[in-house]
This record gives structure tokens, C-alpha cells and sequence, in this order.
């Protein structure tokens, strides 16, 4: 069997440190792995399968000789060295935003869209993670009984935000507990000028607003990976998407309240329920009589996405509500880019074409 040589770029980060786990306990026959970061995290000694590995400062030349590259250093970091990664024979997976919307990466969730992996060309991008949990729940209800329109309100854990951010939350909340003044420097994101206490508070805003003034980037980059990841297009018009994303004061998970309406009128909330109970990767929790629905803090540390609270909406034939919970730092982000490395691996796409995407646009 063959085997590969794995780099991880980000890997002290939140997300880099959880690739590097789930890489351990994947399929992939690994035979040595390079863990990268910046100059200031190089030097720290982490560990793969109870061996010792010291972080190298990633340069254009700490790709020589990879064979695949599982990347979170921010998107600044993957524009600048994952097409030099490329160059060398490396694919590429990226969980940062920075090839998501370029029409020739594929944006995938091996759930949803794993034949788009054929056509790639080098780089592959993870989605975001609230668009993940919500696209794997809704695929297979689409599948079976169509989609109009998605509208999407979200719940969004701090650590989405990275490390820095969840310190912050940390550090808030023990200076409100004890009557003390906070002073906050991050949230809800540093690329904007003013900050605010996330402590005990819910933050409106995820990412920086777009230049129309109306949506945030975050609820931007879910209408159309939905779209782009569901129907090959980021401007498709044969779904309609609109979310709201909301920060909210808790360490891990994601929860989203998704309303859907759905093409077949004849649809019932009992079919919509064993259509996602089904479902790869999904774990259906809906007993109202017992009071069992998903919770973060019951989906932290676990790849799979939970759904529940699935119900009609008596006004409206058609549409359904439903909660979705996921641990965002790994089916949202770490597990995955491995998935899609196993994927990868299993169909032997491991392999740079001729025609590499070298992020010219």
C-alpha cells in the first residue's frame, strides 16, 4: 500500500492541533508528517501517533517532497504558500476561505459533493463550518423531496473565532463574575474597528460587513457555499438562502435553527425525519416526550452533526424547522479536511494535474 507524507500547515493553531489528531485516527496510511507554522510557534515540540515533532517555519521549500497538505493558517498564509506547495507536487486541502469561491476549486463536503473532487486541480477548500453542518443535514432532505428556500439563523460558538478570541471569552467572563470591567480587543472580529464584550452578551455580526451594508461576510460565505457546494453554482437561483449569523458565549458548537421549504407539499415532518436519520453523518436526537434534542456541549469532541426539533410549520405547507448542532472545530473544520484527504486517498486523486490552479485569480 502506498503511503504518504503529510504536511499540516497551522499546526499549532485550534484547528491544526485537531487535524493533527484526526489524522491519527484516520485511514490514511501516513508515512512521515511535517507539522508548519509561523517563526513564532516554530520550535514547539507536538506529537503524531507518540512521536515527538518539532514545528518548522513554513517556507516555500517545506513542501518538497509532500504529498498532501491539510492547511488552517488563515487565508493570507494559503494564498502565499499553497500554490508553491502545488508547484511541488502537493494536494492541497485548505480550511481557510481564501479558494473557496474560485470557480476552479471544489468546495466540498465528501457527504454532499465528493465527485467534485475529480476535477480538482490541485487545491481543494473546506467550507465554512456553519455551512457545513447545515448542507449535510439539508442534502438528503433535497434529494428526496426538493428544495425552494433556506433561511438560516445561527448560534455561533466563540472558537470559530480562533484561540485568541475563546481566551478573551474566558478572561471576560470571570472579570464580569467578578465585577470587574472587561476590555475587549477581538470580538466580533478583529478586521473591523470596534470591539465588544462577548461575555454573557450576543454579538449580530460574524466577520466584517459587506460593502452593502446589510449582510456580514459570514452570512455572505453561507448563502453562496450553499448554493456553490448544492447546485454548482454560487449564484444559483433554484434554492433560495438567507441566514443571520449571530456570536454567541459559549467555548464549542455551533447550533442553527434552519427553516426550509420543500418542493414535494406532500412531505411530512415524520418523512423529513427518517430521511435525516439515514443520513451519512448525521445523528437524529428528537424525542420532545423525553426532552432529548441536540446541545453543544453534548456535540463537542464528536465528528458527527445532530440534528432534531424537527417540526412543520403549520402556516406555511411545506416548510419545516430543525436544530443542528456540530462541534465546529472538527466536522466544521479539522475532520473535515481529513475526510476529504481519506476520500482522496480511497479514489487515488492524490496526484497534482497537469493544469494546476496556482491562484492566479
Amino acid at each position: 500500500m502506498k503511503e504518504f507524507n503529510v504536511a499540516i500547515l497551522g499546526a499549532t493553531g485550534a484547528v491544526g492541533t485537531r487535524m493533527i489528531q484526526q489524522l491519527e485516527q484516520s485511514t490514511i496510511p501516513v508515512k512521515s508528517v511535517k507539522l508548519l507554522a509561523s517563526s513564532r510557534s516554530a520550535g514547539k515540540v507536538l506529537q503524531f501517533r507518540g512521536q515527538d515533532i518539532t514545528v518548522e517555519e513554513t517556507t516555500p521549500d517545506s513542501f518538497n517532497g509532500i504529498d498532501l497538505v491539510l492547511s488552517s493558517a488563515g487565508g493570507s498564509t494559503s494564498k502565499k504558500f499553497l500554490p508553491e506547495a502545488v508547484k511541488r507536487g502537493a494536494v492541497c486541502v485548505d480550511n481557510t476561505s481564501a479558494f473557496r469561491m474560485e470557480k476552479e476549486v471544489p468546495l466540498v463536503i465528501p457527504e454532499v459533493n465528493e465527485k467534485a473532487l475529480y476535477d480538482h486541480r490541485g487545491i481543494i477548500a473546506n467550507p465554512n463550518c456553519s455551512t457545513i453542518q447545515m448542507v449535510v443535514c439539508l442534502e438528503p432532505i433535497y434529494k428526496k423531496y426538493g428544495l425552494k428556500q433556506v433561511i438560516v439563523s445561527t448560534y455561533q460558538a466563540v472558537s470559530g473565532a480562533g484561540q485568541s478570541a475563546l481566551n478573551e471569552l474566558m478572561e471576560e467572563s470571570q472579570q464580569v463574575l467578578n465585577g470587574e470591567p472587561t476590555d475587549p480587543k477581538i470580538l466580533p472580529t478583529k478586521g473591523d474597528k470596534l470591539h465588544y464584550q462577548m461575555a454573557f452578551n450576543l454579538l449580530p455580526q460574524i466577520d466584517v460587513f459587506e460593502s452593502d451594508g446589510y449582510y456580514t461576510h459570514e452570512e455572505w460565505k453561507m448563502i453562496h457555499e450553499t448554493k456553490k457546494i448544492m447546485l454548482d453554482d454560487m449564484d444559483a437561483k433554484d434554492i433560495k438562502v438567507t441566514a443571520t449569523c449571530v456570536r454567541v458565549p459559549i467555548r464549542i458548537a455551533h447550533g442553527e435553527s434552519v427553516y426550509f421549504e420543500v418542493a414535494d407539499k406532500t412531505a411530512t415532518a415524520d418523512q423529513i425525519k427518517a430521511a435525516l436519520d439515514g443520513a451519512d453523518g448525521v445523528v437524529l436526537q428528537d424525542d420532545t416526550a423525553h426532552q432529548f434534542y441536540p446541545q453543544s456541549i453534548e456535540a463537542e469532541g464528536k465528528r458527527e452533526i445532530f440534528v432534531g426539533r424537527v417540526r412543520p410549520d403549520f402556516e406555511n405547507e411545506g416548510a419545516f424547522n430543525m436544530w443542528v448542532v456540530s462541534d465546529n472545530l472538527l466536522k466544521g473544520a479539522a475532520w473535515n479536511a481529513v475526510q476529504i484527504a481519506e476520500r482522496l486517498v480511497a479514489d487515488d486523486l492524490v496526484r497534482v494535474p497537469e493544469n494546476p490552479y496556482l491562484g492566479e485569480n
